[in-house]
């Protein structure tokens, strides 16, 4: 397939049309995923819109080798756990793909990378190997046009200062990072804001006590004297990155869309407003699985997509078919 054409999709026909045509893709040349849909009885011949499509469950990632294409990856992510947990791995054939799709989408929501100065605090990241997110935002720091773009570990007292100069000095800065560590900040120095984009990961990574969103960022906008706190939702198994900028809506690039199942029925959908389970179709998937369906629990509204927690029982009830 041309991978050119995932991110030239403009509206809902064009990308339903894109759709159907990488699961049809998917589906002749991805064994994991075709096996998958064989067991359910969706073949080709009887998936003709979105809510027909089988949507693989993520833990597939953590026992199988999900590929839709022959060659060697160039690119392994892996997930991180808890220990003695099995991690996901996603083998990325071609990561050009990806680069196009954090780069686009973040462009799309927040304008050129270059314009900013990226601070990036995400040291349980960056302390295991083979972190997405740490190569998108690597990524990022690279194509920073200010040489104070960086990564923090657990320098906590000179990214406060250099935080503090850059807004004061008027730059556009992103400050990016786990929610831990981003507490971690504001619970040892005290920020007025006004330039600065904070935007938290989620997860505390076993750090901390988790809390519900409205609760973390509520304390991170006293602790930075900012009125919003953004978000990203991402994870290994993606190649796209939904964003929030504060009011716990995300949004998708064109080529990405969540629809919310019903938590009994795996192929029914409920209304907007009504919680379910997230289902993604990423279409930057294209050499892996474009359709996961994941434990992370999620309502639809108006202008975009809520995530509200995970499922308390890990196993997607009606799609473990191949889980071993």
């Amino acid at each position: 397939m041309d991978t050119r054409k995932i991110f030239q999709i403009n509206g809902n026909a064009d990308f339903t049309r894109a759709t159907l045509e990488v699961y049809r893709y998917q589906y002749l040349n991805n064994p994991v995923y075709r096996r998958f849909c064989d067991l359910l009885s969706r073949t080709p011949g009887t998936v003709t819109n979105l809510e027909s499509i089988p949507f693989m469950p993520i833990d597939f990632f953590k026992t199988h080798k999900v590929v839709s294409a022959e060659g060697m990856a160039k690119e392994i992510f892996t997930s991180s756990g808890t220990t003695g947990s099995k991690t996901s791995s996603h083998y990325v054939l071609d990561p050009e793909v990806y680069k196009m799709s954090f780069r686009d989408g973040f462009e799309r929501f927040y304008g050129a990378v270059e314009d900013y100065v990226v601070l990036a605090l995400l040291p349980a990241y960056l302390e295991r190997k083979g972190s997405s997110l740490i190569y998108m935002v690597n990524d990022m720091i690279r194509r920073s046009a200010y040489p104070e773009s960086g990564f923090f570990l657990h320098d906590l007292d000179t990214l406060a200062t250099l935080l503090k100069r850059l807004d004061a000095e008027g730059k556009k800065v992103l400050l990016i990072g786990v929610s831990f560590a981003l507490l971690d900040l504001v619970e040892t120095h005290r920020f007025s804001l006004n330039h600065t984009i904070v935007m938290e990961t989620g997860g505390m990574k076993g750090r901390r006590k988790e809390l519900i969103r409205a609760e973390l960022h509520e304390i991170l906008k006293n602790g930075f004297g900012l009125e919003a706190i953004h978000s990203e939702y991402g994870m290994t198994e993606l190649l796209s990155q939904s964003y929030s900028k504060g009011n716990g809506l995300f949004e998708t690039p064109p080529w990405m869309k969540v629809l919310i199942r019903d938590m009994e029925d795996p192929f029914a959908y409920v209304e907007k407003g009504k919680t379910g389970g997230i289902n993604v179709i990423d279409l930057a998937n294209i050499h892996s699985c474009s359709f996961i369906a994941t434990q992370d629990l999620g309502r639809y509204q108006e202008n975009g997509f809520e995530v509200l927690g995970r499922f308390d029982n890990s196993d997607i009830r009606g799609c473990n078919l191949m889980v071993v």
